[in-house]
């Protein structure tokens, strides 16, 4: 009997209710590539854009009429159960955990990767919930926060959307660097929000974040709701102003920045850095969580099954953290 695997397949760009159930055969690993038994995947906000195949230019990279590839999910954590001959890292029977990429994919009960890629050890006190979440909210903010933004202890850091898979992870690094935390949320989440080291908190339905004059040196926009030119005023003489949601609309005022003035607008798409580096802000992570300096927070658990519910509470808006199937 020829083993299969259980996946969710993207046959168009639409609403959750178009991810499919699908049974595949069971990949052989390459001479570089391990076997994954998939024990958790995440499910994210970057998941769901890719699933309605926005923004719009993203199309040529992803497939112009349904994505190129098909399947569902980035983020995972779980067993390897073989590997190519090749392969030096890794051996079955090695938790591990990473980022498919743009293979896509890990939505599924199984799925081969590449020893080179992002993957990495799961460390034993780690769960598989939380490990499949470390390469999206976490990975990225870290990634914006130190790399990009170059924050420093001492720094005025505004992380809008503080409670989301981003701003929960944003929260917790820029506060472990030692940097004075702003963050807005809906009211209900003040207090938690609060909790992940924010000295400030703000709720955004009744107070604008953006007053000209507060001088804060980075500003994270999580969720892309603000703009540079509205963030602008708010920054210090030198502030940066960071967004990992990238629009046609907002490239004018990312060129503009680095040639007018001191205050910059700053892009960059954290999964295009080579493997080796992204490994390498991991391991910066997996050490903050050894020193419990930095923790995923998780607002659901739904079975694979679910994907497409899992997809719809996402799509909400109004997630606490990160949501993974299992």
């Amino acid at each position: 009997m020829t083993a299969t695997l259980t996946a969710w397949h993207i046959p168009r760009y639409g609403r959750p209710e178009i991810l499919t159930p699908v049974t595949l055969p069971m990949p052989q690993p390459g001479p570089t590539e391990v076997l994954i038994r998939i024990h958790a995947s995440a499910v994210t906000r970057a998941d769901g854009m890719m699933r309605k195949g926005e923004p719009l230019f993203a199309r040529p990279f992803l497939g112009l009429r349904r994505p190129r590839n098909g399947l569902s999910g980035t983020g995972l954590s779980g067993e390897v159960i073989a590997v190519g001959d090749k392969v030096s890292r890794f051996a079955p029977g090695d938790m591990v955990f990473g980022e498919a990429g743009m293979r896509f994919g890990a939505n599924a009960s199984h799925i081969c990767l590449d020893e080179d890629g992002v993957l990495m050890p799961k460390p034993e006190a780690l769960s598989h919930q939380d490990a499949a979440v470390l390469c999206d909210g976490v990975l990225t903010s870290w990634y914006f926060l130190h790399t990009l933004g170059q924050a420093q202890s001492g720094d005025r850091v505004l992380i809008l959307g503080g409670a989301g898979s981003l701003g929960s992870a944003a929260v917790q690094i820029a506060a472990a660097m030692g940097a004075e935390v702003t963050a807005t949320c809906s009211a209900r989440n003040a207090s938690f929000v609060a909790s992940l080291g924010a000295t400030r908190v703000i709720d955004y339905t009744t107070e604008d974040a953006l007053q000209r004059g507060a001088a804060y040196d980075v500003i994270f926009d999580t969720l892309g709701v603000a703009s540079f030119s509205a963030a602008r005023p708010a920054l210090a003489e030198a502030g940066r102003y960071l967004c990992p949601v990238l629009t046609l609309g907002r490239l004018p005022a990312i060129l503009l920045s680095s040639l007018v003035g001191r205050k910059r607008a700053l892009f960059a798409a954290a999964g295009l850095e080579k493997p080796q580096r992204l490994r390498a802000m991991l391991s910066g992570i997996l050490t903050r969580i050894d020193q419990n300096r930095l923790a995923p927070v998780m607002d659901r658990i739904y079975p694979l099954s679910d994907l497409v519910e899992a997809h719809a509470y996402v799509e909400t808006g109004h997630k606490r953290g990160n949501v993974v199937v299992m």
